[in-house]
């Protein structure tokens, strides 16, 4: 899925993680070394890692 801005894909992948029963939390952001915005973010289950 693509979303228009960063805010829309995390709460997408929030509200899609409480309908199927698990939490979720941001793993990791990478910003760009040129003008450091933020290029890549990851939200995944909490579960991750267990």
């Amino acid at each position: 899925m693509k979303s228009d801005t960063l805010q829309q894909g995390i709460t997408f992948y929030e509200n899609y993680a409480r309908i199927f029963g698990f939490d979720t939390h941001l793993y990791s952001t990478k910003k760009r070394k040129s003008d450091g915005k933020i290029s890549l973010k990851n939200s995944v289950c909490n579960k991750e890692g267990f």
